[in-house]
């Protein structure tokens, strides 16, 4: 396997475009006073767009990313981004950290240095992690998939083979959000000999079959919210997994259409109390929908969904993902479980109830997830 330093240079004439783009934008209408009830509201959009336009230096941010440290390595063919936070203790555990949609390696970078260095934010030497950040495939500056099925269980391969083949851990923890934390689960049930244990924020849906114990009122009451928010806020899951190549015109080709696909789920689904600003300033926005833009990967990774659907896992009744796992619930994400929904599908050792974030906890609140991984993965540590 072939891993190399990895930088990004955005072509001027790309970022011209995306200016020109900006300049003449064809705004839509929007009943007065109706705040985001329709969708993105015009008013965040057009301040967010004219400050794409005139103020944002994607330069100055792509000189920042580049300070990072980036690494490519070719598995299968294919070209996986990864940063790669050495671990500063004495023995550093291996970890894999997994971003979701419409995230990117970008919510990691709050939360790397204090798992790789804890000592440098209050934390002891020992729980020092050796952090790997991948970028899914077809996001970012990982390659767009080709062909079909690039599903969970294809990139828990891929970053196995990375962890193991590539970087020589034979044993490693994993974390995932979102689209992250399905990896981490079918990478525990695929590679158990490999994965030491996971650390999740979503979980899988149980197998249910006759055999099962009865649904408890906790459990019923999620489902029955699960339902609501899906038939609310749900029109992205369903456009995604049915037909992404219709959607990818607009997106792929109006930057305010990408802009509003994409920060309306950041408002929606963070712990911003309907001020997406409290928890991304506009430079972080726009950092990571400016990535998408000059990567050309919306496409490629919305396309993630359909190929979720086109070829679906399920869990067996009885089946549970015995790694140990631990699970940490955000008020404001999207999906919050009660902890006897996770055991049926976990071999569940740790359930914590955050005080605060949302879906991108990563982002949101680095120092509580970063003290729930080290105080998860402490007594793990001797598996290695």
């Amino acid at each position: 396997m072939t891993i190399r330093p990895f930088r990004f240079h955005a072509p001027e004439a790309v970022l011209a475009d995306l200016r020109r783009r900006l300049e003449s934008t064809r705004w839509p209408d929007e009943v007065p006073r109706s705040g985001w009830d329709y969708g993105a509201n015009l008013g965040a959009l057009r301040d967010l767009a004219a400050s794409w336009r005139d103020g944002f230096d994607w330069r100055a941010q792509e000189e920042r990313i580049n300070r990072l440290p980036h690494f490519r390595a070719e598995i299968d063919g294919l070209g996986i981004h990864f940063l790669h936070y050495r671990g500063r203790g004495p023995d550093p555990l291996p970890i894999l950290l997994l971003h979701g949609w419409p995230s990117s390696f970008l919510e990691m970078v709050g939360l790397a240095p204090r798992l790789a260095d804890p000592a440098s934010s209050g934390g002891a030497a020992g729980d020092a992690f050796d952090v790997v950040v991948p970028s899914l495939p077809g996001i970012g500056f990982s390659d767009r998939p080709q062909a079909p099925g690039m599903t969970k269980t294809r990139m828990g391969a891929l970053f196995t083979r990375l962890m193991v083949e590539g970087l020589g851990h034979a044993r490693f923890a994993v974390r995932g959000g979102d689209i992250g934390s399905g990896v981490a689960a079918w990478m525990g049930v695929d590679y158990p000999e490999q994965v030491l244990g996971i650390h999740v924020s979503d979980v899988l849906r149980p197998g249910l079959g006759p055999e099962s114990p009865p649904l408890t009122a906790a459990e019923q009451a999620f489902l029955a919210e699960e339902a609501r928010w899906m038939e609310a806020e749900g029109a992205y899951d369903h456009v995604q997994r049915t037909k992404p190549q219709t959607l990818a015109y607009g997106l792929h080709d109006s930057p305010v259409g990408l802009l509003a696909w994409i920060v309306e789920k950041l408002r929606s689904w963070s712990d911003c109390g309907g001020y997406v600003t409290r928890r991304f300033s506009e430079d972080e926005i726009l950092t990571l929908v400016t990535l998408y833009w000059v990567t050309e990967t919306i496409n490629s990774a919305n396309r993630l969904y359909f190929e979720r659907d086109r070829a679906p896992r399920f869990l067996a009744p009885g089946q549970r993902v015995e790694v140990p796992c631990a699970v940490t619930i955000f008020p404001a994400d999207i999906d919050r479980p009660p902890v006897e929904w996770g055991r049926r599908a976990y071999n569940v050792q740790s359930w914590t109830e955050m005080p605060r974030g949302g879906h991108f906890a990563a982002h949101e609140e680095p120092e509580l997830l970063a003290r729930d991984l080290r105080e998860f993965f402490r007594p793990l540590r001797a598996a290695t």
